[in-house]
């Protein structure tokens, strides 16, 4: 369940955690992966954080510990 996750993908899940008319612009790119992955899913016009991509956001990362040490 250790995900190894760019900045940019962590921040998107932050983003994903908010209403739909609450949400900036979500980068494209990272957002594929994320999907890939099932920790978000939708389409185009409707994406959602998927209940694995809330434990991985709430757990979040080793690297992530380690930059904020």
């Amino acid at each position: 369940m250790d995900y190894d996750l760019s900045l940019d993908q962590w921040e998107i899940l932050k983003v994903l955690r908010q209403p739909p008319h609450e949400r900036r612009a979500i980068n494209r790119s990272p957002l594929v992966r994320l999907i890939e992955l099932g920790l978000a899913a939708g389409n185009a016009e409707s994406v959602v954080i998927t209940s694995m991509g809330r434990k991985v956001l709430i757990r979040g990362s080793a690297k992530l510990l380690d930059l904020a040490a």
